[in-house]
Protein backbone atom coordinates (compact mmCIF):
# COMPACT_ATOMS: atom_id res chain seq x y z
CA UNK A 1 0.00 0.00 0.00
CA UNK A 2 1.40 3.60 -1.31
CA UNK A 3 2.49 5.97 1.47
CA UNK A 4 -0.05 8.42 0.20
CA UNK A 5 -2.06 9.43 -2.78
CA UNK A 6 -0.68 12.43 -4.48
CA UNK A 7 -2.22 14.79 -7.58
CA UNK A 8 0.31 15.77 -10.51
CA UNK A 9 -0.35 19.51 -9.63
CA UNK A 10 0.94 19.48 -6.22
CA UNK A 11 4.56 17.98 -7.05
CA UNK A 12 7.36 20.22 -8.64
CA UNK A 13 9.09 19.88 -11.45
CA UNK A 14 12.87 19.13 -10.70
CA UNK A 15 15.25 20.45 -13.46
CA UNK A 16 18.47 19.03 -12.24
CA UNK A 17 16.37 15.14 -11.39
CA UNK A 18 14.55 15.55 -15.02
CA UNK A 19 11.35 14.55 -12.78
CA UNK A 20 8.05 15.43 -11.10
CA UNK A 21 9.02 15.27 -7.06
CA UNK A 22 6.64 15.32 -4.18
CA UNK A 23 8.38 15.92 -0.29
CA UNK A 24 9.03 12.12 1.87
CA UNK A 25 8.77 12.53 5.30
CA UNK A 26 12.60 11.14 5.49
CA UNK A 27 13.64 14.26 4.31
CA UNK A 28 14.32 12.96 0.27
CA UNK A 29 11.94 13.07 -2.39
CA UNK A 30 9.41 11.15 -4.26
CA UNK A 31 10.83 11.17 -7.81
CA UNK A 32 8.61 9.99 -11.28
CA UNK A 33 9.82 11.08 -14.85
CA UNK A 34 7.81 12.53 -17.78
CA UNK A 35 8.46 8.66 -19.46
CA UNK A 36 7.19 6.76 -16.58
CA UNK A 37 3.99 8.87 -16.71
CA UNK A 38 4.03 8.41 -20.58
CA UNK A 39 3.91 4.30 -19.67
CA UNK A 40 1.53 4.88 -17.18
CA UNK A 41 3.76 4.68 -14.23
CA UNK A 42 1.97 5.78 -11.76
CA UNK A 43 4.43 5.12 -8.41
CA UNK A 44 6.62 7.56 -6.97
CA UNK A 45 9.47 6.25 -5.23
CA UNK A 46 11.78 7.95 -2.44
CA UNK A 47 15.58 6.76 -3.57
CA UNK A 48 16.25 6.48 0.19
CA UNK A 49 13.56 5.02 1.81
CA UNK A 50 11.08 1.77 1.20
CA UNK A 51 8.16 4.74 1.09
CA UNK A 52 6.47 5.25 -2.29
CA UNK A 53 3.31 7.34 -3.24
CA UNK A 54 0.62 6.67 -5.86
CA UNK A 55 0.50 9.48 -8.37
CA UNK A 56 -2.91 10.60 -9.34
CA UNK A 57 -3.05 12.24 -12.86
CA UNK A 58 -5.31 12.01 -15.79
CA UNK A 59 -3.51 10.40 -19.07
CA UNK A 60 -5.60 12.26 -21.33
CA UNK A 61 -4.57 15.99 -19.97
CA UNK A 62 -1.02 15.19 -20.89
CA UNK A 63 -0.35 15.50 -24.40
CA UNK A 64 2.99 12.92 -25.28
CA UNK A 65 4.92 13.51 -28.47
CA UNK A 66 5.83 10.71 -30.27
CA UNK A 67 9.19 11.73 -30.12
CA UNK A 68 11.36 9.29 -28.44
CA UNK A 69 11.90 11.10 -24.85
CA UNK A 70 10.35 13.56 -25.39
CA UNK A 71 6.52 15.42 -23.91
CA UNK A 72 4.78 18.54 -24.09
CA UNK A 73 4.46 18.04 -20.22
CA UNK A 74 5.81 21.56 -19.14
CA UNK A 75 5.98 22.18 -15.63
CA UNK A 76 3.89 25.01 -13.75
CA UNK A 77 6.04 28.12 -13.53
CA UNK A 78 5.52 29.77 -10.40
CA UNK A 79 4.84 33.58 -10.86
CA UNK A 80 6.56 35.89 -9.01
CA UNK A 81 4.89 37.32 -5.75
CA UNK A 82 4.92 40.47 -5.24
CA UNK A 83 5.35 41.65 -0.66
CA UNK A 84 4.76 44.85 0.45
Amino acid sequence: MSYDDVEIEDMEWNEELKAFTYPCPCGDLFQITKEDLKIGEEIARCPSCSLYITVIYNMQDLEFTNQKSKTNIEPVKQQPVVVA
